[in-house]
């Protein structure tokens, strides 16, 4: 009996083609079908603001997971199966372009409109966070048009466009955000009588139903995620870009050029400030995550600020009549003594004072509280005048971590005391006064260093996608704080093992400029 190979063959040529053209037209429905899907659930949300229909509702939100979904997986079936992935990719960026100019619009406007029919009335927190979402809104479409015109701009000049940690992570997070701000802001909170609410009503109303609390922290994370994209493209090609616009005028192209990082820096006060209002307001994990985002704007803006070559100084010939005093680092010196000086400090204050504990007010949380500012402003004075640093490493702790130490072990104290339990308010209290003493002072031991985290993180990929996926565990947890304070106590503890990096290894931003010897 002879075996024919070659029909054989012929067969499993044909199946493997078979299969190709199934996975091409795969692609295909994923790629092209999401904007017909979001404009389905815009459709839908105009039903909703026009008679209320929760069936229409259940639809909307059942075509935005859909399409939610296929974000997800398009991307990599596009570059698998299509026999042009640069093209692919090229209409998976185009369709996201669409879904997003399509569906964060609609989301403020849905915001709007359940502020003003279902919250009649409505607090300031509820308008403060459609406002926000509106503000979101903005700043997502700000960054996708940012994003496009500077990826052209670096195919034009040569340069292979990659994408990096922040832009990975905001493609990931961009469609189920909004998703779920869709469900919230076209929820239909009463059913009418007579009608039958389904499981995925049910299910789905959940989702609509969620508190504004837990949804500040998913926006304001993603805000901060939106931001890091849009410095992280300014990072990589901001200065391919004002090459041709400022004609090797290097004075232009430097005032150009700050304005970015010093925007970055603005938005540290800003998160600084948030912080109090909300601390203000008993909700110490919502101030705390946006003590988070003002650190990592404090990364940014420094390390942008290096990208962009600001940090050297002009040639002397163009400096002679000007004043030496950088902008941009008293921005950035003022930033920092609002967000991790005096915003600390003040939170501290709000939290020992709403609380009626005899024992808690007898330990003096105004003195505490001024000495602790005192200290972090008296260790950014000698941060910004001192001639001999050390490369890639702090003279004391620097004041972003001590004020995220200080303020972690405040979750605990505002948990405590809403579940009344008294032993545990005088721990927490008496642990956050010590701490707050011990971090000012050693903000000021200036012969102990402490390793650049931010520039460690550049340096070691894994080390920031690990503490990001730990902070992501847990800021939905009751243990947020517990966390965050075993993290920086390790941090306290690390100048006993950084000691022996070497600083010229320290002060690099990226492992690949690590000469290796």
């Amino acid at each position: 009996m002879r075996i024919n190979f070659n029909r054989i063959e012929d067969r499993r040529k044909n199946l493997m083609s078979r299969k190709l053209l199934i996975s091409k037209k795969a692609t295909t429905i994923l790629i092209y079908s999401r904007p017909l899907l979001v404009f389905g659930g815009m459709l839908c949300a105009v039903g909703v603001i026009w008679n209320r229909s929760p069936a229409l509702y259940t639809l909307g939100v059942t075509l935005l997971f859909i399409s939610m979904t296929f974000d997800l997986v398009d991307g990599w079936f596009a570059a698998r199966f299509q026999p042009h992935p640069t093209l692919a990719q090229l209409a998976d960026r185009i369709m996201d372009k669409i879904v997003y100019s399509i569906i964060f619009p609609l989301i403020a406007v849905g915001m709007m409109w359940r502020l003003v029919n279902f919250s009649s009335d409505f607090n300031r927190i509820e308008l403060l966070h459609a406002i926000f979402v509106l503000f979101m809104c903005i700043a997502v479409l700000i960054r996708d048009n940012f994003a496009s015109f500077m990826r052209n701009f670096a195919i034009r000049q040569g340069q292979e466009p990659e994408p990096s940690e922040f832009t990975r992570l905001r493609t990931i997070v961009a469609a189920p955000v909004s998703a779920l701000l869709y469900a919230h802001a076209f929820y239909v909170p009463e059913v009418p009588l007579g009608s039958a609410a389904s499981r995925l009503y049910a299910w789905i109303s959940w989702l609509g139903s969620l508190p504004v609390r837990g949804l500040f922290f998913i926006e304001i994370l993603f805000l901060i995620i939106t931001f890091g994209s849009i410095a992280a493209y300014c990072r990589k090609y901001g200065s391919y870009c004002l090459d041709d616009l400022c004609l090797d005028d290097d004075v232009l192209r430097r005032q150009i050029l700050s304005l970015l990082p010093n925007a970055l820096t603005v938005m540290n006060a800003m998160m600084g400030l948030l912080g109090v209002f909300f601390a203000n307001q008993g909700r110490f994990r919502e101030a705390y995550l946006l003590l988070i985002g003002a650190a990592i704007f404090d990364k940014l803006d420094g390390a942008m600020a290096r990208r962009l070559g600001l940090t050297t100084p002009l040639p002397k010939a163009e400096n002679k009549s000007k004043p030496k005093i950088n902008l941009g680092s008293i921005m950035d010196d003022l930033a920092d003594g609002v967000s991790f000086c005096i915003v600390p400090a003040w939170m501290f204050y709000i939290a020992f004072s709403g609380i009626e504990d005899p024992f808690v007010q007898k330990l003096a949380a105004g003195p505490i509280a001024i000495f602790y500012a005192l200290m972090g402003i008296i260790r950014l004075i000698y941060f910004t005048l001192d001639k001999s640093p050390i490369p890639g490493f702090f003279k004391g702790m620097p004041t972003p971590a001590a004020a995220l130490f200080v303020t972690a072990p405040l979750i605990m104290l505002s948990q405590a005391a809403a579940q009344g339990s008294t032993d545990w308010v005088r721990f927490w209290a008496v642990f956050c006064a010590v701490l707050m003493v011990l971090n000012g002072v050693i903000m000021n031991i200036y012969p102990i260093r402490y390793l650049h985290l931010g520039r460690f993180m550049s340096r070691r990929p894994w080390f920031a996608r690990g503490s990001m996926l730990l902070l992501l565990t847990f800021v939905f947890t009751p243990y947020l704080g517990h966390m965050a304070v075993c993290y920086l106590f390790l941090y306290l503890l690390s100048p006993l093992v950084t000691w022996r990096i070497d600083p010229e290894v320290a002060a690099k931003e990226n492992h690949s400029d690590i000469q290796t010897r």
